[in-house]
Parts: C-alpha cells; sequence; structure tokens
C-alpha cells in the first residue's frame, strides 16, 4: 500500500465553507448545552468566528478522508 496523498488545495477550498459552518453551528450548540452546566453562552457572531478556527483542522482531516477513499478507488 502506497503512503497516502496530501489532499489538493482545490478540495480543501471547496470543503471549508461547509467545515466551519457546521463547527461553528456545533459550537453554538455544545455552548448552550454548557450553560446548564453553568458556562457562559457564546454569542452566534462568537461561534461563527470559532467555527472559522475549528473549521481548518475539521477540513484537513475530511480531505484526507476524501482523498484516501479516491485513491482507494482509483486502485491505489
Amino acid at each position: 500500500m502506497s503512503l497516502p496523498r496530501r489532499p489538493p488545495w482545490k478540495l480543501l477550498a471547496a470543503l471549508y465553507p461547509f467545515a466551519a459552518g457546521a463547527m461553528g453551528v456545533n459550537l453554538f450548540f455544545a455552548a448552550l448545552i454548557g450553560s446548564w452546566l453553568g458556562l457562559p453562552v457564546l454569542t452566534p457572531w462568537q461561534a461563527a468566528a470559532g467555527g472559522l478556527v475549528i473549521g481548518l483542522p475539521a477540513t484537513y482531516a475530511f480531505a484526507c478522508h476524501i482523498t484516501r477513499l479516491m485513491q482507494k478507488a482509483e486502485g491505489e
């Protein structure tokens, strides 16, 4: 089995808006659940900003997964 390739920039650029949005929503709802434990609630703007940051590693991880699937489909 060959080494996995790095994901192409076009794939990363295409996936980032979706990952950042999903991470922002997840962060917002996690903050709402955290309020039950006495933690502060994030504003939607704070959650969106956090989603932009957390979306980077999420995008890279999912792009690596997609790249492995493409490699497997090509029979490498």
